[in-house]
């Protein structure tokens, strides 16, 4: 028993000192293609512990920045202040531009505002919401708008939108719920972008948006949002501005590849929950009674 106890707190202990030896960042090649860069960004990303995420705001940074991201959005919902911390964080660290922004979770409806600094109020109705977001300067991004929220975006707010989730991983459920979002974005002919509705399961970034910017900056990025030159790929799939789209093809780098976890991090994995298995099931070494 005492060897089975001492190997099960080995085996965790080899899964702690894999998982920190592999959890370096992955940097990501900079790509620029027809005068322009191409940032990977996610912008629907959820913190701890306002948002029902798992990460803190910080730790969310060093993900996106391990998982070859430039550019992410933390947007809490109903709220700002998980993604005011995130941006402070990544200027203080180094990278990536963190977009400050909330997830608005209204009836009937759930809208992304980016690049804002104030709550913007869940009891709006979708035009007005999306007011609100332009004038904090911020861009207003349908979030997973399958069929149930279509009623909520009438003709003013179809009209004032900027972007919408095209792909996203309610997506891979399979139709109704791609088709709709693709619908959708169609229909408005919006930005389209892809986002991982990040909330600390799966990779961050799995469903990503290539920007095509001017700088790196948050400004260059909303400025690209409300223009439109994004390009989206999902399952053979290309969503976007036509011409970017082209010159991607012609390039012949996107999408970029996502990189496999290495074998350290399959270790980290694979001791890290046998040894936890071993040391529930085990338990703690007992201290033997002493007399005084």
């Amino acid at each position: 028993m005492k060897n089975a106890r001492w190997t099960a707190w080995g085996l965790l202990a080899l899964g702690v000192a894999a998982g920190a030896l592999s959890d370096g960042p992955r940097p990501g090649p900079r790509l620029t293609m027809g005068g322009y860069q191409v940032l990977a960004a996610d912008f629907h990303v959820h913190a701890f512990p306002l948002s029902a995420g798992t990460l803190a705001p910080w730790d969310l940074v060093l993900e996106a920045r391990r998982q070859g991201l430039d550019v992410i959005a933390i947007t809490g919902h109903n709220g700002v202040t998980m993604g005011r911390i995130g941006r402070w964080f990544a200027q203080l660290a180094g990278g990536p531009t963190v977009l400050a922004g909330e997830e608005i979770h209204a009836p009937g409806y759930h809208l992304l505002a980016v690049g804002i600094g104030r709550t913007i109020s869940w009891r709006l109705p979708a035009a007005r919401a999306i007011e609100e977001v332009h004038r904090q300067g911020g861009v207003a991004i349908a979030a997973h708008p399958t069929a149930s929220s279509w009623p909520a975006f009438d003709a003013e707010a179809m009209r004032t939108l900027d972007a919408s989730e095209v792909v996203q991983p309610l997506s891979f459920a399979g139709d109704p719920y791609a088709g709709e979002m693709r619908q959708f974005n169609a229909r408005g002919r919006f930005t389209a972008t892809a986002s991982t509705d990040y909330h600390g399961l799966g990779p961050m970034g799995l469903c990503r948006t290539y920007v095509f910017v001017h700088r790196n900056s948050e400004q260059a990025v909303l400025e690209a949002l409300r223009a439109g030159r994004t390009v989206v790929y999902d399952r053979g799939r290309v969503f976007g501005d036509p011409v970017l789209i082209e010159l991607a093809a012609r390039d012949g780098r996107l999408p970029l590849a996502s990189e496999a976890d290495g074998g350290l991090a399959v270790v980290s994995r694979v001791a890290g929950i046998l040894g936890l298995l071993g040391v529930a099931f085990i338990g703690f070494p007992r201290r033997s009674a002493g007399h005084g």
